[in-house]
């Protein structure tokens, strides 16, 4: 099995085959950006992009993931040219703790994909499954909003 990881052909290990998106991009492939949260799909912090889509992958088995185009957070930006988001993130000061935000990253760029300019409630709905325990929501509002200012 192969998989398109952030541009490159990546081999599915048999033994992995029956295991999920996210435990195979971090245990296999070593893309420990994408972070375990609550295993149900409920927090977002597993949210990577599958052909432009945020998906949480602790419940896609890899298996259903066939030859869609896979993007988690390593994939985006370097560290020389971070991706307008993650620059509009640091610009806005929106980490503390850290945990949520690849999630929160991968989300707002699926929807910045989907909708250039939201508006406060698509980007309240947009990222409604990202939960934060830090309280940072009013940052990651401005930075979303800072975000789509630079894509112009």
């Amino acid at each position: 099995m192969q998989l398109k990881v952030n541009g490159r052909t990546a081999a599915v290990p048999p033994e992995w085959r029956d295991e999920s998106l996210l435990n195979v991009l971090r245990e296999p492939l070593g893309l420990v950006g994408t972070k375990f949260g609550c295993g149900a799909g409920l927090c977002g912090a597993c949210t990577v992009l599958l052909d432009g889509q945020a998906v949480r992958s602790c419940v896609l088995p890899v298996a259903n993931v066939g030859d869609a185009a896979i993007t988690t957070i390593e994939g985006l930006g370097t560290a020389e040219q971070l991706h307008p988001v993650q620059q509009a993130w640091l610009d806005v000061a929106v980490p503390q703790c850290g945990y949520c935000q690849a999630g929160q990253i991968m989300s707002t760029v699926a929807l910045l994909g989907r909708t250039p300019r939201p508006d406060d409630s698509e980007i309240d709905s947009a990222l409604a499954g990202n939960l934060c325990r830090c309280g940072t929501q009013q940052r990651i509002r401005q930075a979303v909003k800072r975000a789509a200012g630079m894509a112009r």
